[in-house]
């Protein structure tokens, strides 16, 4: 049996320092639905999705970063593209759950192929701006 203690320190650790990132903007994103302000106003999905990209990089970051304790050094570049492939995985993942969501709960979050297109696009490229910027630590 192994040791789990490493990896729940990583896990806290990574949490503790990056979840309030994509965290606030999925709550930000509820209180749009919630209050159809993405109906209202259009052009909020894109800075929300510019946001999450950034967000939710920031947290692989961290991640990344307290898991070379357990699993030793990792370089750089590998850190810089490894969380931007998770960005774009999540990114796409989370296109796939508006379109369930609209699917089996009628909404219509999904505008259609280019509203996704761009939705992809803009949280790649908050996730590139936020890589761009994010300095080793």
């Amino acid at each position: 049996m192994t040791n789990r203690q490493p990896w729940m320190d990583w896990i806290s650790a990574s949490l503790y320092e990056a979840a309030w990132a994509p965290l606030s903007v999925f709550v930000t994103y509820l209180i749009g639905l919630a209050f159809h302000g993405f109906r209202l106003f259009p052009f909020l999905d894109m800075p929300v999705h510019f946001l999450g990209g950034a967000g939710i990089t920031y947290f692989y970051r961290s991640a990344i970063k307290h898991s070379q304790k357990n699993l030793g050094e990792i370089p750089f570049p590998v850190q810089v593209l490894f969380a931007l492939t998770c960005t774009g995985t999540t990114a796409i993942l989370w296109e796939f759950c508006e379109n369930i969501i609209d699917f089996f709960l009628g909404t219509h979050m999904v505008r259609g192929l280019q509203d996704t297109l761009v939705d992809l696009l803009m949280g790649l490229s908050g996730a590139l701006v936020l890589s761009l910027i994010y300095r080793r630590r």
